[in-house]
């Protein structure tokens, strides 16, 4: 009945595990995928990751779909070597990723990688899983290396480096022992707020955008303006713009970059 709950299909096809031939070889796959002995030794480690959790009161994930993006990003981050986490060097890299908006997104997903790696941050970007609509996740997995994981729900560019600014956040932000699930579309927790602002005003500094959006008539040549100017890419203006209901959210979409699968830092 336990491992019934999991998409195991889903894990199939993405080469995780094989595929099993008995229920008996099913919860023994996943046992293996989860690196823990028994059902019960999963069901306490999940209680422990879930007393952890920040996230909506209204929360709509499947908890065992939710366990395995978790783990899927979990055994990826493991693949990438970190250095010690330190937060100015983060706060650092983080600059240098700002500007990276503006670049062609697989080379600058792919040094955005290595950028946090060299900060004791493991960045991934792990296709969400049937029944997770969220956003992205960001923990401690040891107290010296931090995880921002992305689900690529929209791989649109203003969705992907927003994401990845909010979890950065809460990386910088709040405490170690938390576990952030951002889910789409559910209601803010207080650090959920304090993540949007401090992304929204890294990207682009309060007295700039205020300044912006006093001025008023946003077409696509004054945004490509004000987003050169500002050094980050034009569709992040747009989606904060749609966001904040300045504009609708169907327009001037074409200033954004819709990136593909093989694009991001993914399997």
């Amino acid at each position: 009945e336990w491992a019934r709950e999991f998409p195991v299909n889903e894990l199939v096809k993405r080469n995780v595990i094989d595929k099993p031939r008995t229920a008996a070889e099913r919860v023994s796959m996943l046992l293996s995928f989860f690196g823990v002995a028994s059902v019960e030794s999963w069901e306490l480690e999940y209680a422990k990751a879930h007393f952890a959790y920040r996230h909506s009161p209204s929360f709509k994930s499947n908890k065992y779909a939710l366990a395995a993006w978790l783990r899927l990003g979990e055994l990826k981050a493991e693949r990438i070597e970190c250095k010690t986490y330190d937060v100015t060097t983060f706060k650092k890299a983080l600059r240098l990723i700002r500007g990276l908006t503006a670049e062609e997104s697989d080379e600058a997903l792919l040094e955005t990688e290595r950028l946090c790696a060299q900060s004791g941050v493991a960045f991934t970007i792990v296709k969400q899983l049937p029944k997770t609509p969220l956003s992205g996740a960001s923990r401690w997995l040891t107290p010296q290396k931090a995880l921002i994981q992305l689900s690529g729900r929209h791989l649109s560019d203003d969705q992907i480096w927003f994401s990845f600014f909010h979890e950065a956040a809460h990386i910088i932000l709040h405490g170690k022992k938390l576990i952030f699930v951002d889910e789409e579309n559910g209601k803010r927790t207080n650090e959920d707020v304090q993540a949007d602002r401090w992304a929204s005003d890294f990207l682009v500094p309060c007295s700039d955008w205020t300044r912006f959006v006093e001025e008023g008539g946003f077409s696509a040549n004054k945004i490509q303006y004000f987003a050169q100017d500002q050094r980050i890419a034009p569709g992040i203006v747009v989606g904060r713009l749609q966001h904040e209901k300045r504009i609708p959210w169907n327009h001037l979409n074409s200033l954004k970059v819709n990136l593909e699968w093989k694009d991001a830092v993914d399997d």
